[in-house]
């Protein structure tokens, strides 16, 4: 895991290429502290920020093929590596060290962009190839490493994160997009390959780009996430299990693969009780898991982390999360996501990476994705339910279906059945195209009420704002529309990124994600909905294929979702000091996205330190985050220009020589 940044000067005009790649570089220093290597001129800039997990002494980046006409930057992990690289050397590949990296240069020295395809793993890419004079973008199937890029004078800039593409040149314009604050505040984020800044995109999952003289070509997508069921019946449950966990097994194994010690998370729930138990089972590995405990008992899973521990006898780490620590390291985890988010469940996964930092730890397992691929959502639940209810309207079931959903929330909208009627849209008909996302896009639309006039009033509706996905999801049902949407959605662009590789790497710490193995999520693909959920029981297929691998209690027990206390963890301890430069009045007026009065209002309620609903909850730390990242990204950006870059292990010119 790195952080890599770069440029491609399009009209082959530029030449200042090494100061802006060290400033672009030198904003990534927490993704890669071990050191930066550099690749720069003919208008080309290759920058490359190391974290080392895997050849520590002789994996430098940049890289190149033997001739030294490929140059190649890289983000990430393949773990089929070793298999790789043996192929590769029996059709005569000369290799120069023993990292991932080399291969995939050889790789596409052979195959081009059809290189991706014989890799299994997270990563970004970027390669210069000198011959065609064009630049090669690409990244991993689901979307764990990111890559952004923008374009500004002339000039093609991409990086992990956007600060790097700011501080590339201060002329490039930061300005925050309207339709995307707006879609943040409906979908929790920006839709696909948008940010929330105005002409900065990212590449979508599965993609590839490529960028030569002529300009930037459109992405080209070589995966997509496969939806395709067995015929029910042809495959029994059993041998779906018994698949499914040979899968994992062998998953777990190659992300165990690196020459540092690998640690995994243990939330307490059933996924990454699943990894933990693979991983001690199945593998030699010595086994240290961290987790994260509340103070707020409504979102607080020690007592299972604990079973966990005593159970497989794990070395354990703990950090203890008060509402105090959620406030204190907010305005850093907005800095480091780069987005608005409308949840504080980032905070206390910011903690637990430090934690795993102190303990001298670089690479940890964890359990997403088996939500998405496996069945595991209330929102797939929420819309069986709504389905039946929709199909049988005289059921007696109908009041009592409606009271299973969300149980574990402390204000539950099943506390009144005409309440949840009305939330839960039962009339809505199942065969629409976004029907199982429609009642939390119409709930979380309702914090609309606190955005400014600037940003409503050319917002478009969900349908037309999400045409560019209606292919895709002709001829799915609902249950598997919604995996496919919650997928591109929530999973790619907040949970492993606001929460995944923002919150890790800010740290500089890696996560590796047995469940999103492409091997593991093509298999998915093919388990009939019904199994998945089998009548409302989630996950169904993974319980069975580790049911004599975990206790009882962590296989049956009912779904917690991830959650951290939202408003009360900026007043139920003490105010946090910050909210009033944030939230003033001057500077909601001066941001011009949310009504100061309405705001006001909000701040007033919070203050009395009760619990608050789903829109107040939303729109508090929507509002907060917008603001944090308005001042952070657009008022007062921190350019940073290095003197001197430390530490750089690898400096190449345009001549080849070092």
């Amino acid at each position: 895991m790195c952080g890599i940044a770069g440029f491609f000067n399009i009209p082959r005009n530029l030449t200042p290429e090494r100061s802006i790649l060290e400033r672009m570089i030198v904003t990534l220093k927490h993704r890669g502290p071990d050191g930066y290597g550099l690749y720069y001129g003919n208008g080309v800039g290759l920058g490359h920020a190391r974290l080392s997990i895997i050849d520590l002494s002789t994996g430098w980046q940049p890289l190149a093929n033997e001739d030294r006409t490929l140059w190649i930057i890289f983000n990430g992990e393949i773990f089929n590596y070793p298999e790789l690289r043996k192929e590769l050397i029996g059709r005569g590949h000369v290799f120069a060290t023993n990292s991932d990296t080399e291969v995939i240069i050889h790789l596409f020295e052979e195959k081009g962009w059809q290189c991706l395809e014989h890799l299994n793993g997270q990563f970004a890419i970027a390669i210069y190839d000198s011959r065609k004079d064009e630049l090669f973008l690409a990244r991993d199937r689901m979307g764990i490493r990111p890559l952004f890029y923008t374009l500004h004078n002339g000039n093609f800039y991409f990086a992990s994160e956007i600060k790097a593409l700011f501080n590339a040149d201060p002329a490039i314009p930061r300005e925050l997009d309207p339709r995307a604050i707006s879609d943040i505040f409906t979908f929790w984020t920006p839709t696909l390959e948008e940010t929330v800044f105005q002409n900065v995109h990212q590449l979508p999952a599965g993609h590839w780009l490529r960028v030569d003289k002529s300009g930037v070509h459109t992405p080209r997508r070589y995966w997509e996430m496969p939806l395709r069921p067995d015929v029910p019946g042809i495959i029994s449950e059993a041998e779906y299990a018994d698949e499914l966990r040979e899968l994992l097994i062998d998953s777990v194994r190659l992300r165990l693969r690196a020459d540092v010690p690998v640690g995994a998370y243990l939330s307490g729930g059933l996924d990454s009780s699943t990894i933990t138990s693979l991983i001690k089972n199945f593998t030699s590995n010595p086994l240290k898991t961290f987790s994260v405990s509340f103070a707020d008992k409504v979102y607080d899973e020690k007592e299972e982390q604990q079973e966990m521990v005593r159970y497989l006898g794990t070395a354990h780490h703990e950090v203890a999360c008060s509402y105090g620590d959620i406030a204190a390291t907010f305005p850093q985890v907005i800095w480091h996501t780069e987005v608005p988010i409308l949840r504080t469940a980032p905070s206390p996964l910011y903690l637990l990476s430090s934690l795993v930092r102190d303990n001298q730890y670089k690479v940890v397992l964890t359990g997403e994705g088996a939500d998405e691929m496996l069945g595991g959502y209330d929102i797939f639940k929420e819309a069986k339910i709504r389905a039946f209810i929709h199909k049988n309207l005289d059921s007696s079931l109908r009041p009592l279906l409606l009271k299973r959903l969300y149980p574990y929330l402390a204000l539950s909208p099943t506390r009144s059945a005409e309440y949840a009627r009305k939330f839960f849209d039962t009339h809505a008909d199942p065969g629409s195209l976004y029907y199982a996302h429609g009642p939390r896009w119409k709930t979380t639309g309702r914090t609309h009420v606190f955005l400014d006039e600037r940003i409503t009033r050319d917002i478009s509706s969900p349908r037309e704002r999400l045409a560019n996905l209606a292919d895709d999801l002709q001829g799915l049902d609902f249950f598997l529309g919604a995996q496919f949407l919650e997928s591109k959605l929530l999973l790619g662009n907040y949970l492993l990124s606001s929460q995944g590789d923002r919150m890790a790497m800010a740290h500089s710490v890696e996560g590796r994600f047995p469940f999103l193995d492409h091997r593991v999520v093509e298999f998915a693909g093919r388990i009939p909905p019904q199994l998945k959920m089998k009548v409302l029981n989630e996950k169904n297929i993974l319980k069975k294929a580790v049911q004599n691998l975990l206790p009882q209690h962590i296989v049956s027990r009912k779904k917690q979702p991830y959650m951290a206390p939202d408003i009360l963890s900026f007043f139920e301890e003490q105010e946090a000091e910050y909210l009033d430069h944030y939230l003033s009045p001057h500077l909601l007026r001066e941001s011009k996205i949310f009504k100061p009065e309405a705001v006001a209002g909000l701040m007033a309620k919070c203050r009395k330190k009760s619990r608050q609903g789903f829109r107040e909850n939303m729109a508090f730390v929507g509002i907060l985050s917008t603001q944090i990242i308005y001042d952070k990204f657009i008022k007062s950006f921190p350019f940073e220009t290095p003197d001197e870059l430390p530490h750089v292990k690898v400096r190449v010119n345009d001549t080849g020589s070092r």
